[in-house]
């Protein structure tokens, strides 16, 4: 099981990026697929997730209404959109995928892709 992630990069505020992750090795629509973040000296943090068939998806309150998570699993791929980015989004962003629910925890998403920079400049 492989992840790989892609499409960071620096973005002035209010700027857009959209990652991309591509899945192998698995069945991806049997998986929820997630983004996290990771800002120096802080935890990793939930920022989306969708279910295998992309009916449900959840959002970080500090990202809702920005963002927007999808898939498609007849490529394998998921993707975060983002818009009106903030400094404070600022981070190594990952995406994994998860075998049960649509969980906001870290250790219940099993595989991890190899995490993206993003960095959003004032």
């Amino acid at each position: 099981v492989q992840l790989q992630a892609s499409g960071g990069g620096l973005v002035q505020a209010g700027g857009s990026l959209r990652l991309s992750c591509a899945a192998s090795g698995q069945t991806f629509s049997r998986y929820t697929m997630g983004w996290f973040r990771q800002a120096p000296g802080k935890e990793r943090e939930f920022v989306a997730g969708i279910s295998g068939t992309g009916g449900t998806t959840s959002y970080a309150e500090s990202v809702r209404g920005r963002f927007t998570i999808s898939r498609d699993n007849a490529k394998n791929t998921g993707d975060l959109q983002m818009n009106s980015l903030k400094p404070e989004d600022t981070a190594v962003y990952y995406c994994a995928t998860a075998a049960y629910g649509l969980p906001v925890v870290p250790t219940l998403y099993q595989y991890w892709g190899q995490g993206t920079q993003v960095t959003v400049s004032s």
